[in-house]
């Protein structure tokens, strides 16, 4: 041990720690960062759609209270956002980050930017509402107008009261093409937000494991795996099977997250879109005690983006929740 002292002696033993610690601090996995044991299996379920509509509002709310659902994200230009902005008022322990919305893919049922049309004219089509679809956005649209509408849909979510955990994107729309990805992980920076991004083994094969460095470096944390398959053709214990094997699959000493979507089957929520069944049956699912419990027996720890927002803000992990819903 003679190395250390002289070591010490030569450069001070203040600075030496320091270097240490600064080792140590970048040694650690995301997981150890947020207060975890090394090998722990960490999890965030998310319901993406809230906002969407009443009977998608009701499915969320119904979701989050029993605690399996730790995390739902709300689509800013949706009718319905006032109904969200209420319920995060009277329920501020709600994790609730924003579903950044760049496309209106119902037929019937539509929605368009919050900046405005005439603000951003490409991302709109000819009766003023968002495309349906994806592959519109980037031939109509730019980078500069998706970037100013989802600047306004933060602000106008932060100037309601939301206290936003992090960003993610609706339909994909600002992760599919590389210059969208790459605006999308900035304006997460200057919000200084978590933001959801694919894990690293789908990133590379897309050519897109730059963007996870680049996200890194910048200090913007982000789940490690993702989970983006839905049972959509599977209904009761076939579902429910369907569900247990995925969560079965949560890989240990990462951070994982799940999206599902949510919706009450309603009138409304069957005229609105097709995937009515799907979603109702998730509620179902996941407002049961014995999901609960499955998740809990499988040893996972369930957080929410708050855990990940307060460590990419202070470089401290949150005190650990007791329970998630209420």
């Amino acid at each position: 041990m003679q190395w250390i002292g002289n070591v010490l002696r030569g450069a001070g033993v203040a600075a030496v720690l320091a270097g240490v610690l600064a080792v140590s601090a970048q040694a650690q996995t995301l997981v150890e960062r947020l207060g975890f044991p090394a090998d722990t299996k960490v999890l965030i379920l998310n319901a993406d759609d809230f906002g969407m509509n009443h009977a998608a509002n009701q499915g969320t709310i119904q979701v989050l209270k029993t605690g399996a659902v730790t995390s739902a994200t709300v689509m800013v230009p949706c009718p319905w956002f006032l109904e969200v902005v209420e319920f995060a008022r009277e329920t501020p322990q709600a994790n609730l980050g924003l579903h950044l919305t760049l496309t209106s893919e119902w037929k019937k049922y539509k929605w368009g930017p919050v900046a405005g049309r005439t603000a951003v004219p490409g991302l709109c089509d000819p009766m003023g509402h968002f495309w349906p679809g994806v592959q519109a956005v980037y031939e109509h649209g730019t980078v500069e107008e998706a970037e100013k509408e989802i600047r306004a849909q933060i602000d106008q979510a932060l100037a309601a009261g939301l206290n936003v955990t992090h960003i993610d994107s609706h339909m994909g729309t600002l992760q599919y093409n590389p210059k969208y990805h790459e605006m999308y992980i900035q304006v997460a920076k200057a919000y200084n937000l978590p933001c959801r991004i694919a894990g690293m083994a789908v990133m590379e094969a897309a050519g897109g494991a730059y963007l996870i460095e680049m996200a890194d470096k910048l200090g913007v944390l982000h789940p490690e795996e993702f989970f983006q398959k839905d049972p959509e053709k599977l209904e009761g214990a076939a579902a429910v099977d369907w569900w247990k094997k995925r969560l079965a699959e949560v890989a240990p000493g990462k951070v994982n997250e799940i999206f599902f979507h949510c919706g009450e089957r309603t009138p409304e929520m069957e005229a609105t879109t097709g995937s009515w069944r799907r979603r109702s049956e998730d509620v179902e699912i996941f407002s049961t005690p014995e999901m609960m419990a499955y998740i809990q027996s499988l040893g996972i720890e369930l957080i929410s983006y708050r855990e990940l927002r307060e460590l990419q803000r202070t470089g401290k992990p949150m005190a650990r929740v007791a329970k998630y819903g209420w």
